[in-house]
């Protein structure tokens, strides 16, 4: 896998290339990240597709004494819950109507709801308050470190270890009373 140095460098040398590099390191990655925040396939492609052309376009932007990693991750957030503000106006989803949307998931490929424990799981991240969703999603399924974290939410690491910490309990309080 390559590294954030050398995409970085790929992206200021030849953008072509960077693209390919940056595209070959994260697009799983991103998706996932996503996907975990919009739940729809369909939406978290639209959402990555639009990420990857706004890191593109603002990599002039970046500056190396932020993570790399946290910078393009925020933008995906950014693009995600800009999407999530999209759709909300345009529908309005109760949570119950998401998570019959995450159940009923059987004709999407791309999630396995034969996992009862994952299913339950993600049901038990979408009824956490967004900042404790971002902390625990970045933390448990993207391993960022608490800096990258906040870097991502334009908040303090202190902050979001304890929302992380707060996210972990609900789950495990969520998980319990969903046996």
């Amino acid at each position: 896998m390559t590294g954030d140095k050398d995409i970085i460098v790929a992206m200021r040398e030849n953008p072509e290339r960077g693209f390919r590099l940056l595209m070959a390191s994260y697009k799983e990655p991103l998706y996932w990240h996503i996907r975990r925040l919009v739940v729809s396939h369909d939406d978290a492609q639209d959402a990555a597709q639009e990420t990857f052309i706004r890191i593109f376009r603002n990599f002039g932007q970046y500056s190396e004494e932020n993570s790399f990693k946290a910078w393009i991750f925020r933008i995906a957030t950014n693009e995600a819950l800009r999407l999530l503000g999209r759709l909300k106006n345009a529908t309005m989803l109760s949570l119950d109507d998401v998570t019959a949307n995450i159940l009923s998931a059987k004709t999407d490929e791309y999630f396995d709801s034969s996992d009862a424990i994952a299913a339950r799981l993600q049901q038990a991240i979408l009824h956490l308050p967004a900042k404790q969703q971002l902390a625990f999603n970045l933390r448990y399924y993207d391993e960022l470190s608490y800096e990258e974290i906040a870097e991502v939410a334009g908040s303090s690491a202190a902050s979001m270890k304890m929302n992380y910490h707060l996210a972990k309990e609900k789950i495990i309080e969520y998980m319990d009373k969903n046996d």
